[in-house]
């Protein structure tokens, strides 16, 4: 029976457009599986096992002549997703997409198959997993094609494909049902693909430098590593309240106390922010760290390793984002943190040391500040409108006010800043490195200074980690450490806006009925 109904009436979809009742598709799908399992025949066997990739076939052989796949002699052996479906009577064309995201035509004939089998095949639909073997040719438009030999039902689909899914108007659908995006949209799975690579090079670039690669907690019974607000949780056995991590920074550096000087972790933080095209509170975080190293060490070091994955990923160092050039080229620009807001923000000078100016230009600008914020949460407020949007070549900037800075050392030229950069490409914060802080004394202060600031009503302060500070007065290392938003480097990489079209499965709210 055709899928396709005379007359029948149509409803909206939320994208605005009219489709058939689904419920009737599926009706109709069911009852086929249902006489081809009357017939003996498997709806979910196995047992089939594809021995070539489509893309390799059209790599391979893609090139040769009829004449030349005439001469062959061989047979294909290939398992995928129907994506089209045409029949002519005794014989029909299909299109299979594998998991190399590549499609072959198929041509299926009643003569080759036998009428019992033809008969079976007449019963599959688009979405239908099959396997097929066969011979290559061309035909007559010199499409490369396999002349199927046998064609084996490997998974029934009940539902139908939906026939324009990109366009939606209603993207959350797409991020919600991301399986169905995946299979329609070609240039989706490629994004996910250039994820891959960007985290298999970053691994790779780190491991040909002796890192070693550690997992630290998720769920921690004090949240720190950074100025954001935690999850909570609470585990039953234990009868304690926990967090889940909002950086992995304080478990690494114990672990660099314990002697392993060179360790990565690529997992994911959490941290109960707002979303929007740059945030997600779920994300992927890279933190590295580098004992007997400083900020300085780090940024060739960053240069080199965004390098690696922009030419592993786009070919070039040079390529456009959303309509603008980017040149990673090294050496990338460094700007003193204060000159950046005389220069490119157009900030008062006498805003940058006095705390009264710059709280009351933050909240003309826009900025929510707690009572206890000084002058360095003011500067860094005012940075985050006037200066980061116009940072669009990659540019570090250093000179951070140590108010804004907890775990990071003291700038031995200036009391009042810490040996810390954060890099910026295209208008926005990519990642985050600094000297560490290892003097066990100067961190309890700045432990207590912050908890002064949590009782004073900053959600983002960081706890007391007493055990952090004790670990400290065994002796860390001089240490540079470095966090990089690994969300943001892919939505670079492949010119996405959206943080939501470089992670599989963003946050969404529950689904309505």
């Amino acid at each position: 029976m055709s899928e396709k109904t005379k007359n029948k009436p149509k409803t909206p979809d939320k994208g605005g457009k009219s489709i058939l009742d689904d419920n009737q598709l599926i009706r109709q799908r069911r009852a086929k599986a249902a006489e081809l399992a009357a017939q003996g025949v498997p709806l979910f066997p196995n047992t089939f096992r594809p021995r070539d990739l489509i893309s390799d076939i059209k790599k391979n052989y893609g090139h040769l002549d009829i004449e030349r796949l005439e001469t062959l002699n061989l047979s294909f052996v290939i398992a995928g997703r129907i994506m089209s479906l045409r029949s002519f009577g005794k014989a029909a064309f299909m299109h299979i997409m594998d998991r190399s995201g590549e499609q072959l035509q198929v041509h299926v004939q009643k003569n080759v198959l036998g009428d019992e089998a033809y008969a079976r095949f007449k019963k599959l639909d688009v979405g239908d997993l099959v396997g097929v073997s066969g011979p290559l040719f061309r035909t007559r438009t010199n499409e490369l094609t396999i002349r199927a030999n046998q064609v084996t039902l490997v998974t029934k689909s009940y539902r139908p494909l939906p026939e324009k899914f990109h366009g939606l108007t209603d993207v959350e659908q797409r991020y919600r049902q991301r399986y169905l995006d995946l299979i329609m949209n070609r240039e989706v799975r490629a994004i996910f693909e250039a994820r891959s690579k960007i985290v298999s090079t970053i691994r790779r670039f780190l491991h040909q430098r002796d890192f070693m690669e550690v997992e630290t907690p998720m769920m921690q019974h004090i949240p720190g590593g950074a100025m954001a607000r935690p999850f909570e949780t609470y585990h039953n056995a234990l009868g304690m309240p926990l967090y889940l991590r909002v950086a992995p920074e304080l478990y690494l550096k114990r672990l660099v106390v314990g002697g392993l000087e060179r360790v990565f972790e690529l997992n994911r933080n959490f941290r109960n922010e707002g979303v929007s095209v740059r945030h997600n509170p779920e994300f992927t975080m890279l933190e590295f760290y580098m004992s007997y190293a400083s900020y300085e060490d780090l940024m060739p070091l960053t240069e080199e390793m965004l390098a690696e994955c922009a030419k592993e990923v786009v070919g070039s160092l040079k390529f456009d984002y959303q309509g603008r050039e980017i040149d990673m080229s090294p050496p990338w620009r460094q700007l003193d943190f204060r000159t950046s807001l005389l220069e490119i923000g157009g900030v008062p000078p006498k805003v940058l040391f006095d705390a009264e100016e710059a709280l009351g230009l933050s909240r003309e600008l826009g900025g929510v500040h707690k009572p206890g914020d000084g002058l360095g949460k003011a500067l860094d407020k005012i940075f985050e409108v006037t200066v980061e949007p116009e940072l669009w070549q990659p540019t570090f900037i250093t000179g951070h006010p140590l108010e804004i800075s907890p775990l990071s050392r003291t700038s031995d030229h200036d009391p009042d800043a810490v040996e810390r950069f954060e890099f910026f490409i295209a208008g926005r914060e990519m990642g985050n490195g600094f000297s560490e802080l290892n003097d066990p004394d100067d961190q309890r202060q700045r432990f207590l200074e912050q908890v002064a600031q949590r009782e004073a009503g900053d959600e983002e302060a960081q706890f007391m980690d007493a055990d952090y500070v004790r670990a400290l007065e065994y002796g860390m290392p001089p240490t540079a450490g470095e966090g990089v938003g690994i969300d943001r480097l892919v939505m670079l990489l492949t010119d996405q806006p959206s943080i939501r079209e470089v992670i599989l499965f963003p946050l969404l709210r529950p689904e309505k009925g």
